[in-house]
């Protein structure tokens, strides 16, 4: 009878105990948010991003190797960020950790995203990756992308295989066909090339900083965005053309003023000497008859008009060519 009640009591405390370390483990899990599956080549690496909540912010975070929580075993952690294969950095203002696994083999799986906690269980999250010599069922061109501040990005997510398609942000909204908000950034679907998943995100902006995923079925293919200010290099080219409107510049000035003042000296000079010539013609002897002083001063006299003409035109062309340079600016 005794031993009857001692077993009952065992087990209902085995059934108490399985209780909570299921509770647990699923409180644990719920802390931390990561990609489900992965498809990645032999041999290639991969970068897993794990968004943990804000009280783990001064935890230790780090990587736990092996398809079941109770058998994983440490694989890198923030204490000890690379360890040949394994690297780990935190983002606490992001409250995001990101892994990276290199030279992948078919039996790298199972892993957990862990956060140590200080008198408690820890807290996981698993992930799984499914590492194939051939092409992978989903993956991006790259994983790491740069923006700037207004700008726009374009992401091609290549997949094998026909299914709906997602653009997601860890811990937040997804976008579908066609088009879309991410908190506040426009993003637009392109599906027109086959087995190519075409987003677009426009009007970038500091916030739109983060991690995003490609989503088909239980895949994803994660992708982190950094939007940077625009550099002076970084701005819109200028088209470097002739004014259509140009100011005089004192150096033309100086030149056009030297240009006048010798043509007015000019024409001075030539109304001075014709002057004196007709003067002189004038005093000829009276007894010449008046078809010879006709005939003397008729040269003399065309002679000055059409040099008094000919300053003129001058003149007037100089101040025509100004005219049509500069007309065009009023």
């Amino acid at each position: 009878m005794q031993l009857s009640l001692l077993l009952c009591s065992l087990s209902e405390m085995a059934v108490t105990l399985s209780f909570l370390l299921i509770f647990i483990i699923l409180k644990g899990i719920h802390s931390i948010t990561t990609v489900s599956k992965v498809s990645v080549k032999d041999g290639g690496s991969i970068s897993i991003p794990c968004l943990y909540e804000s009280k783990y912010i001064n935890n230790t975070k780090y990587l736990c190797k092996g398809y079941y929580w109770t058998y994983c075993s440490y694989a890198v952690k923030t204490n000890r960020p690379s360890s040949g294969k394994f690297s780990i950095s935190d983002d606490k203002i992001q409250r995001i950790f990101t892994v990276m696994i290199k030279d992948l083999k078919e039996r790298d799986r199972g892993y957990w995203c862990a956060v140590e906690i200080n008198n408690g269980y820890d807290a996981g999250k698993p992930f799984n990756l499914s590492v194939t010599r051939g092409t992978p069922s989903l993956y991006v061109d790259h994983q790491e992308i740069t923006g700037l501040i207004g700008d726009k990005i374009t992401i091609k997510c290549h997949h094998l295989y026909p299914g709906e398609m997602k653009w997601c942000r860890l811990g937040s909204s997804c976008v579908t066909e066609p088009s879309g908000l991410i908190d506040g950034t426009a993003v637009t679907i392109d599906r027109s090339v086959p087995n190519v998943f075409t987003v677009a995100m426009r009007g970038l902006r500091t916030e739109s900083s983060g991690w995003y995923l490609c989503v088909q079925g239980d895949l994803q293919m994660p992708v982190h965005l950094t939007v940077k200010e625009k550099s002076t290099s970084d701005q819109e080219p200028t088209l470097s053309l002739t004014p259509a409107c140009e100011v005089p510049t004192p150096s033309f000035l100086t030149s056009f003023t030297i240009r006048l003042s010798l043509l007015v000296l000019f024409v001075m000079v030539t109304s001075f000497i014709l002057f004196m010539v007709k003067k002189r013609n004038q005093t000829k002897e009276s007894s010449a008859t008046t078809l010879v002083k006709h005939a003397d001063s008729f040269p003399n006299k065309c002679l000055y008009q059409e040099g008094f003409l000919l300053c003129l035109l001058c003149i007037w062309n100089l101040f025509s060519s100004l005219i049509r340079r500069y007309s065009h600016c009023n």
